[in-house]
């Protein structure tokens, strides 16, 4: 079944901590969700581990976050069971589960200062009075803001808001945090600068991350794993570097970054467009372990950091070229829309896709 990962069985010398250290945290087997007819989640196995930053990804209606809220609980399954640390939580409300979610618009109290926001959970919680300002302090030092307890919500930007949601929601210590789509507000610079602070902090309070975005750079950025959803079920999981470098389906190598797609001697192959280099044409290519073809650029864009050449094979085939600027504006000069170019790529960066029968 797509999706399912095996883990290690354990032995009889495995110590007991380890033992438990190496059973998921989260399972969900055979779990379909259904709304009037239509499938949004198709018979999915999935296993989180224990201390891990697992991302489900995927585009809009691809099914993560119907998965994410049934595993919170604002979900039942319409067929399937999910565990929780190995008890069976199918069939409880959310309130019983001992997980926390933050959603993309905070949902903090306007009227309550942020100490307060973050000792409300406690006191839900029924956690011993003297216990609640140091749980609330230690909170707000994990996510620098300790000088911060006093203000309201209103007072703050919004990524101050983003960490007092996240304080708020490990205040609690649940063996499980379920971020859906949390930094979506925010603008590039203060997202991508959240990015390591989530990464940070989980790595620091050693609780299980379950990420939902559709932003393919925030999951290869942030996640130990992750789960690539397409159409109500999961394509391919594993490491950022495994999925990146080697998809196990074109739907994988498109989403996951830009791909080239080339069907040579019967086969149809992926190869990265930042693993292809320009050649001058005509010239021997130096490495023999890089396989070379001709073509015809038909276009050039500069965008920033790197320049964008489509270039036309000889049977028609276009293939996206990034060259990094490492040299100022004159790798735009080197070529020119129109003239005939050499491009190359290693032999060992292509990798096969399997056919769309399949």
């Amino acid at each position: 079944m797509a999706g399912r990962t095996e883990e290690p069985a354990a032995t009889d010398a495995t110590p007991a901590s380890d033992t438990a250290q190496a059973q998921p945290i989260v399972c969900l087997r055979g779990v379909r969700k259904d709304y009037d007819g239509t499938v949004a989640v198709a018979q999915l196995d999935l296993d989180i581990r224990r201390g891990e930053f697992f991302t489900l990804l995927g585009p809009s209606g691809s099914g993560k976050t119907t998965t994410l809220r049934m595993i919170a609980g604002f979900e039942r399954p319409t067929a399937g069971h999910i565990e929780i640390d190995g008890a069976d939580v199918t069939r409880l409300p959310p309130y019983d589960r001992d997980i926390n979610t933050i959603f993309q618009d905070y949902a903090l109290f306007p009227h309550m200062s942020v100490a307060e926001n973050l000792a409300y959970g406690l006191k839900a919680k029924r956690v011993a009075r003297q216990e609640i300002p140091d749980r609330v302090s230690e909170a707000l030092k994990t996510v620098r803001l300790e000088a911060y307890g006093g203000r309201n919500p209103a007072q703050l930007s919004g990524g101050q808001r983003q960490r007092v949601a996240l304080a708020r929601a490990i205040v609690n210590q649940p063996r499980v945090l379920l971020l859906d789509e949390p930094l979506g507000a925010l603008d590039l610079k203060l997202r991508q600068e959240m990015q390591h602070e989530l990464k940070r902090i989980q790595h620091e309070i050693s609780i299980t991350f379950l990420y939902v975005t559709h932003d393919q750079e925030e999951a290869l950025t942030m996640s130990d794993r992750l789960a690539v959803f397409n159409e109500g079920h999961v394509e391919q999981v594993g490491d950022p570097v495994a999925l990146y470098e080697a998809p196990a389906t074109e739907f994988v190598a498109n989403f996951l970054g830009t791909s080239n797609i080339i069907e040579r001697d019967g086969r149809r192959l992926m190869v990265r467009p930042e693993k292809i280099r320009l050649g001058v044409f005509g010239q021997p290519f130096e490495d023999s372990g890089w396989h070379v073809e001709t073509g015809t650029v038909r276009d050039i864009e500069f965008v920033g950091m790197f320049s964008r050449y489509v270039v036309e094979l000889e049977d028609g085939i276009e293939v996206l070229v990034y060259e990094q600027n490492i040299s100022g504006f004159s790798v735009r000069e080197r070529v020119a829309p129109g003239e005939n170019v050499q491009v190359a790529w290693p032999r060992d960066s292509v990798y096969p896709l399997p056919d769309r029968a399949q």
